[in-house]
């Protein structure tokens, strides 16, 4: 049964057509994966779907009863609450109820009648069998799994960062508990041992949820169903992602198949009618053209926009590069971590692991020299050169496009030139030409890869590179950092993204202080 039909959907935006005629289903038992490339609609497909986006035309229509919760990481909330009062505004409809509980116990103090005592008994049921007694050993439990527990539950929003903000608005949906979750991107604030939580209670959820996420390993372990949008339809696939990926590729060498066939048998038809055309066999001939006239033809594949871009080394002393000894790191007075020590030497790769918010970013802006440290040494040798990728999608000028922002980085730049490195991201035509702000998350992305791309350097501190990014950049990606001759600093909840090209020697852990 369908809770929710996406019918005959059309949406245009800055005269980018997103969906032309879409249509698809999500059924009560579906866990549902969103995909497609960058820019294609994903977030505004469940911005359309919760009514915050009008659509040119066709319908929404949801099963009637159905309650849905949107995990809106940048939604505004009231920060100076705890986490804990927060987290129990998910049950403000049962406090309701026991204040209302309450206001008959009070009049039964004073009189006493069967309609207050049955209303009584009614409320309390009500209470017993929701899990109201229960609420702070739920809420508990869900901030565990999602590391909120290490914040303090009595932290008042204000304290803690927009990363773990996100946590707390994650599980805030999670004890609402609706029919359906519609999701975007729910591990980008999450560490792995957060994420394999989140895996096994949406693998657990017995509602319908929408995923979209550009972490692979996890889409492939939650979902049952894939939709892709491409090339403005959107498709449903039965399965989760490695089956929608190879069903995807059959039907592609289906059509190639098909399609080259049918070429064949038009070129043979077209030779007829051109050598027969006129004499004895005309009335063959003008029958083939009618054949010809009548065929279903099938259109040649579309292929997808994929970046290509190659990342250059500087040369480098052989030898340790960076020395830290006893690090401090923090804000104001305040450390965040333990003291640490590691070197770096001049082609090693390394990964930064721990709980969101224990200071992986606040460590490696300090040995960048972004904030100051609050004790201990760093010393970098002097021919290393950094390249740095920072996953804060803020813009100091967020009315720039992609082509004013690059040629402020490099002024010296020809506009052609400018347009091909850009083009080498999959950003060109109109996408280039638009405000930054309104391109999706992973087109932003790409347009901070293209600035790291041109900047000489010899070591790279990547900080969560892979979040927002479609499936052909992070594949593409991957390759450059496999093949790096220089140094690497990693920051990634994804661990299928580099356990197979950095070792577990080089993965360095950190915790809280």
């Amino acid at each position: 049964m369908a809770v929710l039909e996406a019918k005959n959907l059309n949406y245009t935006i800055k005269n980018k057509v997103l969906y032309t005629d879409a249509s698809f289903l999500l059924n009560k038992n579906d866990h549902m994966g969103i995909v497609g490339q960058n820019g294609t609609g994903k977030t505004t497909l469940l911005n359309i779907i919760i009514g915050k986006i009008e659509l040119d035309s066709g319908e929404i229509l949801w099963q009637k009863g159905i309650t849905y919760g949107y995990l809106d990481q940048h939604a505004e909330i009231e920060k100076d609450v705890s986490i804990i009062e927060y987290l129990r505004l998910s049950f403000n409809h049962l406090f309701e109820v026991e204040k209302e509980l309450n206001s008959v116990y009070e009049r039964m103090g004073e009189e006493i009648s069967d309609e207050l005592t049955e209303k009584a008994e009614i409320l309390s049921n009500k209470l017993m069998y929701s899990g109201f007694y229960d609420i702070d050993s739920t809420i508990n439990k869900i901030a565990a799994g999602l590391g909120i527990q290490k914040l303090g539950m009595d932290t008042l929003l204000s304290n803690i960062s927009g990363g773990q903000r996100a946590k707390v608005i994650l599980a805030k949906l999670l004890l609402e508990s609706p029919d359906i979750l519609l999701m975007d991107e729910p591990t980008n604030f999450l560490d792995k041992e957060q994420v394999d939580w989140l895996t096994n209670y949406l693998i657990g959820f017995s509602g319908a949820y929408i995923v979209i996420s550009h972490d692979f390993d996890f889409l492939n372990k939650i979902t049952n169903c894939i939709i892709n949008i491409e090339f403005s339809q959107i498709t449903k696939y039965t399965g989760n992602f490695t089956q929608f990926e190879n069903a995807k590729e059959e039907h592609a060498k289906n059509h190639k198949i098909q399609y080259e066939k049918q070429q064949k048998e038009i070129e043979h038809l077209q030779q007829f009618i051109n050598r027969f055309g006129a004499g004895t066999r005309a009335s063959m001939a003008q029958s083939r053209k009618k054949q010809l006239e009548k065929m279903d033809i099938i259109p040649p594949a579309q292929s997808l926009e994929k970046p290509a871009f190659t990342f250059t080394s500087l040369p480098i002393q052989k030898g340790i590069i960076l020395t830290v000894d006893n690090l401090c790191v923090g804000y104001g007075q305040k450390q965040l971590l333990p003291p640490i020590s590691f070197n770096l030497k001049s082609d090693q790769k390394i990964v930064i692991q721990g709980f969101n918010g224990v200071g992986k970013s606040t460590l490696i802006k300090t040995i960048i020299g972004l904030i100051p440290k609050l004790n201990g040494e760093f010393k970098w040798e002097t021919t290393a050169k950094i390249g740095y990728f920072d996953q804060e999608l803020k813009w100091e000028h967020p009315e720039w496009t992609p082509f004013d922002i690059i040629k402020d980085h490099f002024p010296k730049w020809e506009d052609v030139f400018t347009r091909k490195q850009l083009a080498q991201f999959a950003v060109k035509g109109k996408v280039a030409m638009q405000p930054i702000s309104t391109l999706s998350g992973g087109e932003q992305v790409k347009v901070r890869l293209c600035i790291l791309k041109n900047t000489p350097c010899n070591v790279l501190i990547l900080d969560e590179p892979t979040n927002h990014i479609d499936v052909e950049t992070k594949e593409v990606l991957k390759e450059q950092l496999v093949n790096w001759e220089g140094a690497i600093i990693l920051i990634t909840h994804e661990a299928g993204f580099y356990e197979d090209f950095i070792s577990k020697d080089d993965v360095i852990k950190i915790n809280k202080k």
